[in-house]
């Protein structure tokens, strides 16, 4: 999971916001360097090192909000989990979000960390679900009343907006499907039928279901390229996903994918790269790739610890 998020985090960084008339022409097909943000071969952005501090509190810690909460704001702050010890790529949902929880450490309000709410539906950025990943090992167990409590509490510390708690809540039900040993097909049906009861259990508005009937009330994957929006919108981030996924039968293929739709190829490759990690394996991801990437050794050791805290 956590190798298949920085991979496909890192093929997309030298090619983010590439339109995919450019990546028709010139496709991503290895690992590249410099490009957009001119960084070394194997950088991976905030999409992994909000995932990965994500992860590394629930290895250290089990679910703390607080505790993830100050992972964010050391990132921004002192740079950990970055590739290389500054923070190069913010969105800006996110950026705003720091300013909100920095005022809530220096006042100690912590108990607002709980209930935070957007009603901007324009504040639907992909920020929430890029980093969100990890917490299907904290919520695979757990009950629906707390399932959907947890990962609303860790979606809104940047997005508050019911819209990215739901994309959130169908991305993590459907990589427990995974992490349950499910086939992809098999995950995606049995997905559909857990968020229409999720969805009607807890009442999420009605308005709000349709903005994802293509992915609940059709087959994402039967659609033509052209229908599918790469950018940084949080539905269609997860539509790209989910179609990516769904139209390749590899590690490699799907990744790829993700990355030369164009767009917001990072994140896009990160969502896809994390699924397809969890799905295909470790053993599916080209060695070269892996052996590309920017602090392999320490992504792999937070693997094992949080292997450790959840399965030992």
């Amino acid at each position: 999971m956590l190798l298949g998020i920085a991979i496909g985090d890192a093929l997309g960084l030298p090619v983010e916001f590439k339109d995919r008339q450019y990546l028709q022409a010139k496709p991503v097909l290895d690992m590249q360097e410099y490009g957009t943000h001119n960084q070394p071969k194997g950088t991976w952005s905030d999409d992994s090192s909000l995932s990965f501090c994500l992860a590394e509190s629930l290895a250290t810690n089990g679910y703390d909000l607080k505790d993830i909460s100050q992972n964010i704001l050391d990132w921004f702050n002192k740079g950990v989990w970055t590739p290389h010890g500054k923070v190069f790529d913010i969105g800006g949902q996110t950026r705003n979000a720091i300013d909100e929880l920095t005022a809530v450490f220096k006042r100690k309000t912590f108990d607002l960390l709980k209930d935070r709410h957007n009603t901007n539906e324009y504040s639907n950025g992909n920020g929430a679900l890029m980093r969100i990943l990890p917490i299907a090992l904290e919520t695979v167990d757990l009950p629906p009343k707390k399932k959907v409590a947890v990962i609303k509490e860790v979606v809104g510390l940047t997005h508050g907006h019911i819209r990215s708690t739901m994309a959130c809540l169908i991305y993590v039900l459907f990589a427990e499907q995974l992490i349950e040993g499910k086939d992809k097909w098999e995950a995606y049906l049995n997905t559909k039928q857990l968020c229409r009861h999720y969805f009607s259990r807890f009442q999420f508005p009605l308005q709000e279901q349709q903005c994802f009937a293509r992915i609940l009330d059709f087959n994402i994957g039967g659609l033509g390229e052209s229908a599918i929006q790469s950018d940084g919108y949080v539905v269609h981030s997860l539509e790209t996903c989910f179609w990516c996924l769904f139209n390749s039968n590899n590690f490699p293929d799907a990744v790829l994918a993700a990355v030369n739709l164009g767009g917001d190829t990072d994140t896009n490759g990160a969502l896809t790269g994390g699924l397809a990690g969890l799905f295909y394996g470790v053993e599916q991801i080209p060695d070269d790739w892996k052996s590309a990437l920017v602090k392999r050794d320490e992504i792999e050791k937070l693997a094992d610890r949080l292997f450790y805290r959840y399965y030992e």
